[in-house]
């Protein structure tokens, strides 16, 4: 018989889609053949030719930045049943929840999550739980003290009976118990009843929340969001480190003051880890944002099979657990659940050197946050056990750490910790350790182990996406940029070209911008930047080809062909508007005129179901924000091209070979369904509509547009 120790608590199986590489290649051929039409028609080159070849150049790039992330898809399989066989003590595990603003992310969130946590299957003395409330809330504060009354109830029972859901907003969707066991049904109906009576607790109107300031409460006198001095306040410590008891549970708002940088997320991680550090310093830390509940009570196991195997222990910084949502939006109208890209690239990624650390759900070696390179590993042995340590008492040499100006002539922030320098902190930290040479794997136990909630609406998608284009941007265009990462470090070629892959989240929109407008240039000025003799077979071929390829996807993985139109619409909506706006950004920082800010996504209270049926909340929303109008511009630009073309307002072409065709006015048609949302948006009125100051921005934009195309034909 094997001996228990030998065996490796987790297993990694690659696997092939040959039809997937199959399309991946045909569709590669078709766009350079396509470019080797551009290069070989001399006779038709022109500035709207050559601006279709240096975007067409661009998607075939993206292209390969997207087959070669995907080709080698990886399965990951732990055993946490051999876990206990190979480690005399199971390690310790520091627990971090990020909330900011109570407005945005309401405190009934964050407490589900928070209690999600303090049940989790593992044993309660090696867990601390520290809750980092940037927006220094006394309502957070008080929810968190009320929530810990409700722990010592909800933890047991959850444990008692084996609960799988422990984010009570979940596990109390049913309103019935259906079960025989009278003991159960009345603990149901008593845990769910103080679950009630939390809830009305904590939904208190933030505008009542001065009535709170006594007591404990008086530290958050005279504080401001931006202006406090650090508050660290035990919840509750596990004094005598009873294995079946509550964890410990701490609150922290760091010290901010105006005008004194404060780095956003990144700076609320890195003083969760220096004052975790002092307190409990367990080897390992999970963090998670406030909306994301855990949903699998023995995560924490499966993830210890991926970091304390023999081999993980030397080579993986940190295992991700991905992000997966409950009660969504029936057929994905945002196109924001991203079921497809977590199940094809994602699973790519953990077939190369790992996958992307994705700022939540994420368990890390803490050395590895400290700087530590897979060469300075050390074989220490795998006996782990709780600090004995006074958690009260290290609050106050804590505090210490969790000033602003700690970090001065330190190299927190730059070599150590959260990497600062850009809005997607997550994604630069992670680039920074598999720079060193590490490697990362995607933790995907059965059931999955946390869910969130999508966020839906317009304006809090766009704004998500636009944070997320300026900060792939920020990092491009600093440093820490792949390519430097591939010649001066460790990151591996197909490493690189996948995060190249998700740099282009920020560069694609301009391609697609300057494409779309090829259309109504080519329309209003009567010539055309599509082929008009064979070579036509080769788009036609390639939206074909493509369009058939990604349906299959989605009907493959169970998806509806609306689900998939969805997508595909707003694979050019998100784009063309949160991410050319995130560019935009971008390119006012380079130039000195402005800088980037850390938009907070709005959570929205959760709902009781697991797919909304709701129409309304299907609805796109719009707001004032700039991220509108490059949308609302491309639509009108394309409704006023086919206006001109139908009425007969364009100019005589010098051939007939040079003028606008009828592929150029289908695909012209194609852009008006794909922001049908925009569409209605333009004679919606409310939240439903496209607020008027957007309409006369992008109205103005078009004429403009017209006129120069006018002026091009006069000249």
């Amino acid at each position: 018989m094997a001996n228990p120790n030998s065996l490796p608590l987790y297993e990694k199986y690659w696997y092939k889609h040959n039809y997937k590489r199959v399309l991946d290649s045909f569709i590669l051929i078709l766009l350079l053949l396509l470019l080797g039409y551009r290069i070989i028609s001399i006779n038709n080159y022109s500035f709207h030719w050559f601006v279709a070849l240096i975007c067409e150049l661009w998607f075939t790039l993206s292209w390969v930045f997207t087959i070669s992330t995907q080709w080698n898809p990886a399965l990951i399989k732990t055993y946490p049943h051999l876990l206990l066989q190979s480690v005399q003590e199971l390690p310790p595990v520091d627990l971090f929840v990020t909330t900011a603003d109570d407005e945005l992310e309401p405190p009934i969130i964050t407490m589900n999550t928070v209690l999600s946590l303090l049940a989790l299957d593992y044993p309660s003395h090696k867990l601390a739980c520290y809750v980092s409330d940037d927006g220094c809330s006394p309502l957070i504060f008080y929810a968190l003290q009320e929530s810990s009354k409700f722990a010592k109830h909800w933890v047991p029972f959850c444990k008692k009976y084996k609960i799988q859901v422990r984010a009570p907003f979940r596990y109390f969707c049913d309103d019935e118990c259906t079960t025989n066991n009278e003991e159960f049904n009345h603990e149901w109906l008593r845990m769910k009843r103080m679950y009630e009576n939390l809830s009305h607790k904590i939904e208190v109107d933030p505008k009542s929340i001065p009535s709170l300031l006594e007591g404990e409460f008086d530290v958050f006198s005279n504080t401001q969001r931006t202006n406090h001095p650090t508050i660290i306040k035990v919840i509750w410590e596990n004094k005598e480190m009873v294995e079946d008891g509550l964890p410990h549970l701490i609150y922290i708002s760091r010290e901010k003051r105006p005008k004194q940088p404060h780095h956003f997320k990144a700076g609320a991680m890195n003083v969760l880890t220096r004052v975790s550090g002092l307190i409990t310093n367990a080897p390992f830390m999970l963090n998670v944002d406030c909306d994301m509940f855990v949903n699998n009570p023995n995560i924490v196991q499966h993830a210890m099979c991926i970091l304390l195997d023999s081999k993980g222990e030397k080579e993986v910084a940190f295992a991700q657990c991905p992000q997966q949502f409950y009660a969504t939006l029936k057929d994905d109208p945002f196109g924001n659940q991203m079921t497809i890209l977590l199940k094809y690239l994602g699973a790519g990624l953990a077939g190369l050197q790992g996958i992307f650390y994705g700022g939540t759900n994420c368990f890390h070696r803490r050395k590895v946050i400290y700087g530590l390179s897979p060469d300075d590993v050390e074989n220490e042995g795998r006996i782990y056990s709780p600090n004995d340590i006074n958690v009260t008492k290290a609050v106050e040499e804590a505090t210490q750490v969790a000033c602003y100006g700690y970090e001065y002539g330190t190299g927190w922030g730059k070599q150590v910790g959260w990497i600062y320098g850009s809005i997607t902190e997550d994604v630069l930290t992670g680039l920074t350790i598999h720079k060193k040479g590490w490697r990362s794997e995607l933790c995907t136990p059965d059931p999955v182990a946390f869910r969130g909630c999508a966020p839906i609406g317009g304006p809090t998608s766009m704004a998500q996406h636009k944070r997320w284009a300026t900060g792939m941007l920020e990092i491009f265009f600093s440093k820490h940029c792949p390519i430097f990462g591939t010649i001066f470090g460790k990151l591996s070629f197909r490493q690189f070209l996948a995060y190249m892959w998700i740099m282009n989240w920020g560069f694609n929109p301009v391609a697609l911008v300057c494409y779309s407008c090829l259309l109504p240039y080519c329309i209003i000025t009567n010539s055309n930047f599509l082929p008009k003799d064979w070579g036509i077979c080769i788009p036609i071929a390639l939206i074909v080809t493509y369009m058939v390829y990604t349906l299959v996807e989605y009907l493959i993985s169970g998806m509806t062909i609306r689900a998939w139109w969805n997508n595909q619409r707003m694979s050019l909506i998100t784009p063309m508007n949160a991410g050319f706006c995130g560019f935009i950004t971008i390119l006012l920082k380079l130039l000195g005129i402005s800088n980037t800010i850390f938009d907070i996504t709005k959570k929205d209270i959760p709902s009781s179901s697991d797919e909304v049926q709701d129409k309304d909340a299907s609805r796109h929303t719009f707001d004032k924000s700039l991220v509108f109008l490059p949308g609302t511009t491309i639509l009108l630009l394309q409704l006023t091209s086919i206006f001109i073309k139908l009425f007969g307002f364009q100019p005589q072409g010098l051939s007939e070979n040079y003028e606008c065709g009828v592929a150029e006015m289908l695909c012209s048609v194609y852009w008006i369904m794909s922001y049908w949302p925009f569409l209605r948006g333009l004679f919606e009125r409310g939240k439903y509509g496209i607020p008027f100051s957007t309409i006369r921005k992008g109205a103005a934009m078009t004429c403009l547009f017209v006129f120069l195309c006018r002026s091009t034909i006069s000249s």
